[in-house]
C-alpha cells in the first residue's frame, strides 16, 4: 500500500456517533480510523453505552492516549487504574469506564474507535 500525505481535523470528522453524556468523532485517514472520544462528567460506559452495544462490558480494545480528565477504568478481571492527561492506555475487550470529577474526559483512540458505541 503506498502512503499519501493527508490532513484532517476531528472539526469535520467524517463521523459522529452521539450518546448520551458524550460523543464518538471518527476521522478515516491513512487506511485506518481514529476516534476522539468525548466524554462528560457523569457518564459511564455501562449507564451511557452498554445499551447501544448491547454487551455486558465494553468488548472494544482500546490503544488511547488521554489529553483531558480522568477516566477510571475497571477491567471484567478485576483491575482499575485511572488515567489521566499524558497517559496512555492499552486496554482489551472486556472493561467498564466512568469519568472521574468535574472536567470532561476526551481521549484519542487508534484502535477501537471504529467499533466504539455500534448499535450490535
Amino acid at each position: 500500500m503506498k502512503h499519501h500525505t493527508e490532513h484532517k481535523s476531528f472539526s469535520k470528522a467524517d463521523e459522529v456517533r452521539s450518546f448520551p453524556s458524550g460523543k464518538a468523532e471518527i476521522l478515516k485517514i491513512g487506511g485506518a480510523e481514529v476516534g476522539r472520544l468525548v466524554f462528560q462528567p457523569g457518564w459511564r460506559w455501562s449507564k451511557h453505552v452498554q445499551p447501544i452495544a448491547g454487551t455486558k462490558s465494553c468488548e472494544a480494545p482500546h490503544f488511547q492516549y488521554h489529553v483531558s480528565g480522568k477516566l477510571a477504568i475497571l477491567m471484567d478481571d478485576g483491575r482499575e487504574i485511572i488515567a489521566g492527561p499524558g497517559d496512555v492506555t492499552s486496554l482489551p475487550s472486556g472493561h467498564d469506564a466512568w469519568v472521574v470529577g468535574d472536567e470532561p474526559v476526551v481521549v484519542v483512540d487508534w484502535y477501537g474507535a471504529s467499533q466504539y458505541a455500534k448499535k450490535a
